[in-house]
């Protein structure tokens, strides 16, 4: 099997990182909802020192993600379990903030829904959640390449596309998630950080 491998990721990871770090400065333990290739994974978990990091992804991309996993030397960076978001088990206990990049537009929307729904329900107060990718503001794509790329996911799936911030947000409103950063991102992206408030129990809380 040949090594995964990203340009993207390998394009945004340094920008992603530099708002993790800050964003994440009090967490502990990182869940990554679509690790992908791994490589964001090696590079977070490795520039994040204070972090435990745990990638999933669905089971057949995990070889993949294994494959960079191997040439990491610290011990931060755990094994890749298999996730999917409609599964009934959480992939792991203990999580205080999650880390998803590119996914919600590759998602059909009813599972984008239940990713923001299920990450809510578990973390605990204070919790961190980042999700990195293209959105629209009021309806609208924010940049041409955007448009571009809303077409040709719609082309591959119609179930896939760019998703509005404005529905996100109140889909994350409603799970005890508050926005509390919208970052512009490299390439008309956006990394969007929500932080868990007091009043609606996770399923990590006590």
């Amino acid at each position: 099997m040949t090594k995964p491998f990203s340009q993207a990721s390998e394009n945004n990871k340094t920008p992603i990182v530099e708002v993790l770090e800050r964003v994440f400065d009090i967490s502990s333990k990182v869940l990554e909802i679509g690790s992908g290739t791994g490589q964001h994974a090696v590079h977070f978990s490795t520039q994040l020192t204070h972090l435990e990091w745990q990638p999933t992804d669905r089971a057949e991309n995990l070889p993949g993600i294994e494959m960079w996993c191997s040439d990491v030397e610290h011990n931060r960076l755990n094994p890749p379990k298999p996730f999917d978001v409609l599964d009934d088990n959480w992939p792991v206990e203990g999580v205080d903030a999650v880390f998803s990049a590119n996914t919600a537009h590759i998602m059909p929307w009813d599972i984008t829904v239940r990713m923001i729904e299920r990450v809510g329900e578990k973390l605990p107060t204070g919790g961190v959640f980042a999700l990195y990718g293209p959105f629209n503001y009021e309806g609208k794509f924010t940049s041409e390449s955007n448009a571009n790329f809303d077409a040709w996911l719609r082309q591959q799936h119609p179930a896939q596309g760019i998703r509005d911030f404005e529905k996100m947000n109140a889909l994350a409103e409603k799970v005890g998630l508050s926005i509390f950063e919208d970052n512009t991102m490299p390439a008309n992206n956006r990394l969007l950080v929500w932080v868990k408030q007091s009043g609606i129990a996770g399923a990590g809380e006590s």
